[in-house]
């Protein structure tokens, strides 16, 4: 499967983004999928993740409350809303899918993925 990230983008502190991740070449129905980030210097870390069919999600502590993750598998798309910005939430965000394996559960962890975009760059100022 193929993902391709999107609507990142330049914002002041407390404004929202929407952040889409389009899957192609397969259905991404039967893909867990997760949001991670890396900011300059840093090590990718994670963000938010959902299961195969929407029912389960999972949140870093630094985003529980501001970001919600959410998917359309009509749409083959897994989004990212992001709310009350701040500029420590300035870095890439990047999608990534494993296959379900008829698993309920979800993956937070960068290497349990094995499909990745290509990352959108989100810049918070203060």
């Amino acid at each position: 499967v193929q993902l391709q990230a999107s609507g990142g983008g330049p914002v002041q502190a407390g404004d929202s983004l929407r952040l889409s991740c389009a899957a192609s070449g397969r259905t991404l129905s039967s893909y867990r999928t997760g949001w991670f980030r890396q900011a300059p210097g840093k090590e990718r870390e994670f963000v938010a993740a959902i299961n195969w069919n929407g029912n389960n999600t999972y949140y870093a502590d630094s985003v529980k409350g501001r970001f919600a993750i959410s998917r359309d598998n009509a749409k083959h798309t897994v989004y990212l809303q992001m709310n009350s910005l701040k500029p420590e939430d300035t870095a890439v965000y990047y999608c990534a899918a494993s296959y379900y394996y008829g698993s309920y559960s979800i993956l937070t962890k960068p290497d349990e993925h094995d499909y990745w975009g290509q990352g959108t760059l989100v810049t918070v100022s203060s």
